[in-house]
């Protein structure tokens, strides 16, 4: 079986679907298709890119230690682990 190498981020508001590299974090997929999010870093300790997670599940490739809500994510330090569903904030 093969693993798949894109998801789909789905972002609520006015964009586009987009994909995401298995690699890429969650920011940088986004800032690669020009979406705008703000952030002050890449390594979960500022939650300025602080954003909600609608569906799907995301794996933190650092540990953040900014305060997020259950339903809250940084995709400074995320990747997609499928086609994710989010809203910016």
């Amino acid at each position: 079986m093969t693993q798949k190498k894109q998801f789909v981020i789905t972002i609520q508001g006015d964009h586009k679907p987009i994909n995401t590299n298995t690699s890429d974090t969650i920011l940088e997929s986004l800032e690669q298709q020009n979406v705008e999010v703000h952030y002050h870093c890449r390594e979960g300790f500022c939650g300025a890119c602080r954003s909600k997670l609608i569906c799907g599940e995301v794996d933190y490739t650092t540990d953040p230690l900014a305060y997020i809500d259950d339903d809250e994510f940084l995709p400074c330090c995320c990747i997609a682990l499928g086609d994710i569903e989010i809203k910016l904030v």
